[in-house]
């Protein structure tokens, strides 16, 4: 709870108190008893401090100018607003547009969980020579991991009802949040392209064996694939564009009514493996092919690889959390994330494991297990079960960040569905038939290359946010781009978020570039710092801002103004 609390001062001459108030009277001196007096006045602060605060006095509590209440006929909305930083996207929620309950919230992780690049993920773990078991304990384990920065980044996004681009403002500047909203866009676009290959080729299977052994199934070298597969990665684009196009309510009850049929087919596809297989004995039967230090060489990227599979969704979290009910709800819901990533990995990996049993070799793409089991049930299951869980994940997971960071970037210009439209059109750019050529490839780098820009970010706003700020927001400067304004810093842009952005990124880029095979003599330690470039990236990107801030604040105090969105919520 927050409560309003008194500072007593030995005499001491605030720095901010005007040189022509006046002394303090009989009134303002507390005294004790007759053998003791105390003559200190008693000065109650504007800014309501959690209890825990004071025992952090090395973070800058006072602001270099005073915060004028927000005086504004609506709660939680800015005052004032630049026409150029708000449209009907940005602006926070209104209490009535938070209609997302915890089971909502959960149920959007079964929609994102339960799909191919899931499924591939894990299957990939096994094929890389992991025992199933030692596949599930490291996707686990990441979850776990991922699961505190969600948690944490979600909570300004149901206390002030702002989105992923408005948060960034606090830290990096009402303009230097175009860096981390563009860069957490261009990874959504890769990730919507592969999406959408992906239900491409489950439209692929579904055609006559005649149609897929013509000349339009022979691969182009220029094109990487063959032009049957492309026409039918944009089908899949158009039909999935029109959904995406509905907005927010239309992704929410996507997500809420599909979550029950994604469960019943992976359910499904599980039954068949262990009656094919002979049972769970014959299913889990593959042992490890790694030896000790083989293991552990592949332990780390393959950790680093599950972390940045959801750091993405991580970063952007409050574009859902703002339309949370309440924080419990909020909390609650994003514990699906590991609980349905665990239990959709047992499967993934479980049936993969099986398919050295039926087929005797492993086959980790289920589009390629499905097209290997045949039949024409099958093949329409597949495609009801592959579209739906494809265009559940790719809208929620891969359009909403892109497109409010394009409305950011220009809110006069873009709307939801214009930024919506951009980002698949980005998506085809990607040429994901390309990423997804092998286990290899997926894992090592995409998954963890991206990982070195989404690090920096989240540690960046994780400590402006908890660290600096104290979850204190002030709403109507997020939406101004004055020159006073709390969040303007230096033209706009906070130089330590941009400078402990740099550090972060440049130690991965020589293990990047080696992975590559642009730069193959890269020393070891670089190599490391790649395999690990989430955990590197996150942490030194957080502590050196949260250092350049602290030194900053000497000189330049943080402002706490501004209410939470929610009455009540503190």
């Amino acid at each position: 709870m927050v409560s309003r609390i008194s500072s007593l001062h030995l005499h001491y001459s605030h720095p901010h108190h005007s040189s022509s108030s006046s002394p303090p009277t009989t009134r303002s001196l507390l005294q004790t008893n007759s053998t003791t007096k105390l003559n200190f006045p008693i000065r109650t602060k504007p800014n309501r401090l959690k209890t825990f605060l004071p025992l952090l006095p090395f973070i800058p509590q006072q602001c270099s100018k005073p915060t004028p209440p927000m005086a504004t006929p609506n709660p939680g909305q800015p005052a004032n607003p630049d026409p150029a930083l708000i449209n009907e996207d940005l602006k926070p929620t209104e209490p009535g547009q938070r209609t997302f309950t915890g089971w909502e919230m959960a149920s959007l992780w079964v929609g994102l969980v339960v799909g191919v690049p899931t499924y591939y993920l894990a299957g990939s773990l096994v094929d890389l020579g992991m025992a199933w078991w030692q596949g599930i304990a490291t996707v686990v384990l990441a979850n776990v991991i991922l699961l505190f920065p969600l948690i944490l980044t979600g909570d300004p996004g149901t206390r002030y009802g702002i989105s992923f681009p408005v948060l960034a403002r606090s830290s990096f500047g009402v303009r230097g949040a175009h860096v981390p909203t563009l860069l957490r866009a261009l990874v959504g676009c890769g990730w919507y392209g592969i999406e959408t290959w992906i239900g491409g080729e489950a439209i692929f299977i579904l055609l006559p064996h005649a149609i897929k052994r013509s000349s339009w199934s022979r691969a182009w070298p220029w094109l990487g694939t063959s032009p049957l597969e492309f026409v039918c990665f944009i089908a899949f684009w158009v039909a999935q564009l029109i959904i995406a196009l509905r907005g927010m309510d239309g992704i929410r009850q996507l997500e809420k009514y599909s979550a029950p049929v994604l469960i019943l087919l992976t359910s499904a596809l599980f039954v068949w493996a262990y009656v094919q297989a002979g049972g769970l004995g014959h299913m889990l039967s593959m042992s490890s092919k790694l030896t000790g230090p083989q293991f552990w060489a592949l332990f780390f990227p393959s950790l680093t690889a599950n972390i940045s599979f959801w750091a993405t969704l991580a970063l952007n979290i409050p574009d859902f959390t703002r339309f949370a009910k309440s924080r419990t709800d909020q909390v609650t819901g994003q514990l699906g994330l590991p609980i349905f990533m665990g239990l959709f990995t047992f499967v993934g990996l479980a049936v993969t494991s099986s398919t050295k049993v039926i087929y005797g070799r492993v086959i980790s793409n289920p589009i390629e297990l499905l097209e290997q089991i045949g039949g024409i049930w099958t093949m329409v299951l597949a495609i009801i079960g592959i579209s739906l869980a494809t265009i559940t994940t790719n809208i929620a997971a891969n359009v909403v960040a892109p497109a409010n960071a394009l409305v950011n970037l220009s809110p006069s210009t873009f709307t939801f569905r214009r930024g919506a439209l951009l980002t698949a059109l980005l998506g085809i750019l990607f040429q994901p038939w390309r990423l997804l050529k092998s286990s290899e490839s997926f894992v090592y780098t995409w998954l963890v290359g991206y990982s070195a820009l989404m690090g920096p970010i989240g540690g960046i706003l994780l400590s402006d946010y908890y660290l600096i700020r104290r979850m204190k927001l002030n709403v109507s400067d997020l939406y101004t781009s004055s020159p006073s304004g709390e969040y303007f810093y230096t033209g706009g842009y906070n130089l330590a978020a941009m400078a402990a952005l740099v550090v972060g990124i440049l130690p991965v880029v020589p293990g990047f570039l080696q992975k590559v095979g642009i730069f193959p003599g890269a020393p070891g330690v670089f190599v490391g710092i790649y395999n690990n470039a989430w955990f590197f990236s996150f942490f030194l990107s957080g502590f050196l801002y949260w250092i350049l801030s602290v030194w900053l604040g000497k000189r330049r105090g943080y402002c706490t103004g501004g209410g939470p969105l929610l009455a009540g919520e503190t």
